[in-house]
């Protein structure tokens, strides 16, 4: 009977083989467990699904879905909640299939859509609570904060207010094109017994809402000047920068605005005219997380901080405490966690502000907020929570600005 014999360059041989492919097959399996494998696989084949947009009290929340069951939110802020909700479903057209971590080629997508839609509210308030939806299920997918994927952080903490230390005060009604002793003093008398109560330590604001028009503003302005206020917020109604021009040779007072303002191209002329101090663009009016960034840094040449405007809920104040964490000059942030503009639970975030009125930067992954859906009808049947449009009227009823 013959007997097979091995020569010892078969052994080698044989050997290698099976060595290759364990090793083959080690390394399949280390792929296959390795996080930033997946995650290289995810990024190129995530697609948007669908798109959900619904009213909740005087918001709207806007839900993108994608083919790997990672959703992102964003809120809509400033418009009729329903209108908002339907012109959301309409832009779905537009993203339907796509890769919701192509954030800036998507912007630009919707943005310049309809070129007579271009840069107006409605378009640019949902986009910017579509934006927010996007960086929410780009930072999930790759399992870190937002502003890790913006340059990561460039402070440790962020200044808020209203707090403990600082307030905002406001104008408190109409008022006329100039006005009496006594109408000045009115205004000033907030000012003068916050300023008097608290000590030099804290920090006030007045908001004149574009509701005190420049006459009284500059009156309103040289009498405020001895309390040292932080800024002068919305001296004026956006729309012609003469005004503004105007009231910078006035007015000794920063002077700050943009949350009426929208984008780059909206900010712009401000800084080009040096008539404001400080810029105020609202993540949910301006564009989202991605304008919020350029708009700083089209303000950081002029060496202008950011002071964000922001009444949204804790899902879009977190959204812009995510794009406020990662840019340079920066004051003060805008935020309400008193429940009035969304009931406690609806949008829970997971940060903190201290007791000096310092916000902690937000936790991941993504936006680091968590959207309870079963409150959405709560919310809506709650009559005080209804949208309803503004009136504002002077005393011999003509429209006035607010």
């Amino acid at each position: 009977m013959a007997h097979a014999t091995l020569s010892r360059r078969d052994c080698l041989t044989t050997l290698g083989t099976f060595a290759a492919g364990t090793a083959l097959l080690v390394d399949a399996v280390a792929q296959e467990n390795n996080p930033a494998a997946n995650v290289a696989d995810r990024t190129s084949s995530i697609k948007i699904t669908a798109l959900k947009a619904q009213p909740v009290g005087t918001k709207a929340y806007v839900k993108i879905e994608t083919n790997h069951g990672i959703v992102g939110w964003g809120e809509i802020t400033g418009l009729d909640p329903v209108v908002a909700s339907a012109f959301a479903h309409s832009l779905f057209e537009l993203l339907d299939g796509e890769n919701p971590t192509r954030v800036e080629h998507l912007w630009q997508k919707l943005y310049r859509s309809h070129r007579d839609m271009r840069g107006g509210p409605f378009m640019t308030h949902a986009l910017s609570a579509i934006d927010m939806a996007l960086w929410d299920i780009t930072g999930k997918l790759w399992s870190v904060p937002v502003y890790r994927l913006l340059g990561g952080p460039t402070r440790d903490k962020i200044r808020m207010y209203p707090s403990p230390k600082a307030q905002k005060l406001g104008t408190g009604g109409p008022h006329p094109f100039s006005g009496n002793p006594s109408d000045i003093e009115g205004l000033v008398r907030g000012v003068r017994q916050t300023r008097e109560k608290n000590g030099p330590d804290y920090t006030i604001m007045f908001d004149a809402h574009c509701a005190v028009p420049p006459a009284m503003l500059i009156q309103l302005a040289s009498a405020l000047q001895p309390y040292d206020i932080l800024f002068l917020e919305e001296p004026a109604v956006p729309g012609n920068i003469e005004v503004f021009k105007r009231l910078k040779q006035h007015i000794k007072i920063p002077m700050a605005t943009g949350e009426r303002d929208r984008t780059i191209w909206g900010m712009l002329p401000y800084l080009q005219e040096r008539c404001i101090d400080i810029l105020q663009p609202d993540c949910g009016h301006t564009g989202g997380i991605t304008q919020m960034k350029k708009i700083a840094t089209l303000a950081e040449a002029y060496f202008v901080p950011l002071a964000p405007h922001c009444t949204m809920s804790e899902l879009g104040l977190s959204a812009s405490l995510h794009a406020a964490a990662s840019i340079p000059l920066f004051l003060i942030h805008e935020g309400y966690l008193d429940g009035h503009l969304m009931p406690l639970g609806v949008a829970r975030k997971q940060w903190q502000v201290d007791k000096d009125g310092n916000a902690e930067l937000p936790n991941g992954p993504g936006l680091g907020v968590e959207i309870d859906e079963s409150k959405f009808a709560e919310v809506n049947a709650d009559p005080k929570r209804k949208y309803k449009w503004p009136k504002p009227t002077y005393a011999d009823g003509s429209v006035r600005d607010y």
